[in-house]
């Protein structure tokens, strides 16, 4: 075979060989090996990744987050700030503002013409503020209160309310009777959330007698005193307990035993002492609490003798309750005593309008008054009616 022709034929051959392992090599799909440990390599990931997050979901589900006295409750991300719902006429020197009242009628809340009838009264009318004169002046209006009405009842009462509050951009009412609370809309009293005694698993409803917004979230208070028998022996601690409810309506419940102790044993009351909260607000402006208790004493309760121990004295404390001040407030009458109270919104929280209530010898009486937080009195109890109105709210 020539030269020439002998190189030609190795050329084919190895052109033919290069071409069967070019075949070969795509056959062999090397690069599946390779896609393969990819895929397997972010499935390791992903399956880390989601334990992780098992594992950080069962932390935070066993060890919530703790908040102090006042308990950790979610925020709304749509709350409705207004307040008061009636905007107010300023001028340079006066800021007058839209109130109401509402009435707890005890036993006569029973209507005469309906037995499956319970009702309020709803007043309204206006408080004039003036800062550059530090005054302030109470009107009503001329037409007769709003009656509200309703057909919920526990053993034969109901309606007996104790508290007006706004409440994300609602109007809210409490019966501390049946422990539903009630939102006020066009001049009608509908239910909104049931408030159970105590620690909430009791049969008789939640005996609420004040109530505030703190943190976008609502509190309501009872008595803060022992539950007792008239002659003041212990029968539970029920009234101890302080109730949140969120904007959804979701309640929780608050044992308040030892804050209540606290807000006591600063005027040196221990028990059997005992000391009646009908009125709390919390302040943004200050972050503390503010009470007026209602009743006061150093001696064990006594139904009879109650009538003539009325509380007249501030108590102010930081968010857990443990900072507790007090201020005296000028009460010529021991036998009345605060059943509702609110900041004047222009005051930065300095000067407050109260109502004081007076139950005596079977008869009733409201005044109204307005002091600052030092005890610069604004507004001698000035006579409204002889209803007891027990909830007052800027509206």
């Amino acid at each position: 075979m020539e030269p020439n022709h002998l190189r030609m034929q190795l050329l084919s051959d190895d052109e033919m060989g290069s071409s069967k392992d070019w075949r070969k090599a795509l056959r062999a799909q090397p690069a599946y090996r390779i896609v393969n440990r990819t895929i397997r390599g972010q499935t390791q990931f992903i399956s880390i990744v989601a334990f992780i997050g098992l594992f950080v979901l069962i932390i935070l589900y066993m060890f919530p987050r703790k908040g102090g006295s006042s308990g950790s409750v979610l925020r709304s991300s749509s709350y409705n700030y207004t307040y008061p719902l009636t905007s107010p006429i300023k001028t340079s020197s006066m800021h007058t503002f839209r109130i109401g009242v509402i009435a707890d009628l005890d036993t006569n809340s029973r209507s005469d013409s309906d037995k499956n009838e319970w009702y309020s009264h709803f007043m309204r009318g206006y408080l004039s503020y003036s800062p550059t004169r530090h005054t302030v002046v109470v009107t009503w209006d001329r037409t007769s209160p709003i009656r509200l009405t309703t057909s919920y009842s526990h053993k034969g009462r109901g309606m007996e309310l104790s508290e007006l509050v706004v409440f994300d951009g609602r109007l809210l009412t409490f019966d501390d009777r049946t422990g539903l609370v009630f939102e006020i809309i066009n001049d009608k009293a509908i239910p909104w959330v049931l408030l159970m005694d105590g620690d909430g698993k009791n049969t008789k409803g939640f005996k609420s007698e004040w109530a505030t917004v703190k943190d976008e979230v609502l509190y309501v208070g009872s008595m803060g005193k022992e539950w007792t028998t008239p002659s003041g022996q212990l029968v539970n601690h029920n009234p101890q307990f302080v109730k949140t409810i969120t904007t959804k309506g979701q309640v929780t419940h608050l044992n308040w035993v030892d804050e209540f102790k606290r807000l006591r044993e600063v005027l040196g009351i221990y028990w059997p002492g005992y000391m009646i909260h009908e009125s709390g607000v919390w302040s943004d402006v200050h972050r503390r609490w503010f009470f007026l208790p209602r009743r006061c004493s150093k001696e064990q309760y006594n139904e009879s003798l109650d009538e003539h121990r009325g509380c007249s004295v501030l108590i102010s404390t930081n968010e857990d309750l443990y900072d507790v001040k007090t201020t005296q407030i000028l009460n010529s009458k021991p036998t009345r005593g605060f059943s509702s109270f609110k900041f004047i919104p222009s005051s930065e929280d300095q000067v407050i309008v109260a109502l004081r209530t007076e139950e005596l010898d079977g008869k009733t009486s409201t005044y109204i008054t307005s002091f600052t937080i030092h005890g610069e009195v604004l507004l001698d109890d000035f006579y409204m009616s002889d209803l007891k109105y027990e909830g007052l709210e800027f509206i």
